[in-house]
């Protein structure tokens, strides 16, 4: 299906629209996993991924030829209220890094075996401050979102999602307070770096915010707090679900970017994976009332999508097992 929006009310009904995994596919790879050289349940967390990928690429031996990493850059007005201790020219500086091989994702990315691309999002155009305004337009928002739709590849067998943006930590516990509830406390931690008055700016700003904009859930919380790069990852994930691309989300900002689609319907996130858990403070919180687990938890906080792109090394693994490893008929094995 074509992703055309043409308003952000053409949510409403979206999930109904969307592709589920292919039982069959499912069904088969779980039988190749009673049949497999080890006992059963015996690699864990790796069996169920490799289900997992089985059921969204509709093959009971998928691979990932092809992985793709998108990283969505995008600046805040938020930055306003001092809630970053970073000038928001680094945002820019940091794309120029990414773009010449110098940042933490590229080798990740490198030695994961993911093919990178940065998308930058009207850098020198922030949002709007939120404790005055609704951070976007409608029209914003639509525009930021096909800028994701647009960046996947729909060749790619697996789509690694992560962001850059000065100040987007604030926006992502925002977004969460505004959906989750739970207070701006509940959901700040220290970003960048943010020292105890840096993250009281950021609960009074975000408090405010919430009080002006009356807590809005689903797409209209995009409107009154997101930023460029968190719609444009809400884009990206469900262009994917319709190529039925596995997603790796990255950390606390990515998980928060996609609370949106979560709070429309969680379904649409079916077709995600949680690369990490973030130390920001938030995330656990956010994946347990999200009900997902993170593959893993490395006390990492730097976003980029470090995380999903270390988890990528684990989904390889995954599959590596599940389609190398001899059966107990291949093998000459007694089974159990």
């Amino acid at each position: 299906m074509p992703l055309n929006f043409k308003s952000l009310s053409d949510f409403a009904t979206i999930a109904a629209t969307m592709p589920g995994p292919d039982e069959g596919a499912r069904a088969q790879a779980l039988a190749r996993q009673s049949n497999l050289t080890k006992p059963p349940g015996s690699l864990g967390r790796l069996e169920d991924l490799a289900v997992f990928m089985a059921g969204w690429r509709g093959n009971a031996r998928p691979k990932i030829a092809r992985a793709q990493a998108l990283i969505f850059a995008g600046n805040h007005g938020i930055c306003a209220q001092g809630v970053n201790p970073y000038p928001q020219e680094v945002t820019a500086q940091m794309v120029a890094n990414f773009q010449s091989g110098g940042a933490a994702i590229n080798q990740l990315c490198r030695a994961n075996g993911a093919d990178m691309h940065v998308v930058a999002l009207d850098l020198n155009r922030p949002t709007a401050d939120f404790t005055a305004h609704a951070a976007m337009t409608e029209t914003e928002v639509l525009a930021a979102l096909k800028s994701g739709v647009d960046a996947v590849d729909i060749a790619a067998d697996v789509l690694i999602l992560g962001e850059m943006g000065i100040g987007n930590s604030t926006v992502a516990a925002a977004l969460c307070a505004s959906i989750f509830g739970g207070g701006a406390e509940a959901w700040v931690g220290a970003g960048t770096g943010a020292d105890a008055a840096g993250q009281a700016r950021k609960v009074a700003a975000i408090e405010a915010g919430l009080s002006r904009h009356n807590s809005p859930k689903g797409m209209a919380a995009l409107v009154a707090f997101g930023g460029r790069e968190q719609a444009a990852i809400c884009g990206a994930v469900l262009a994917a679900r319709v190529k039925s691309i596995p997603v790796v989300l990255d950390g606390f900002i990515c998980t928060a970017a996609v609370a949106p689609l979560f709070s429309v319907a969680p379904s649409l996130l079916d077709h995600c994976l949680i690369g990490h858990l973030s130390a920001e403070k938030g995330h656990r919180k956010l994946l347990a009332e999200m009900d997902k687990p993170a593959i893993l938890e490395m006390d990492m906080r730097l976003g980029e999508g470090s995380g999903a792109a270390l988890a990528l090394g684990i989904l390889r693994g995954a599959l590596a097992c599940h389609n190398g490893m001899a059966t107990f008929g291949e093998a000459g094995v007694s089974g159990a």
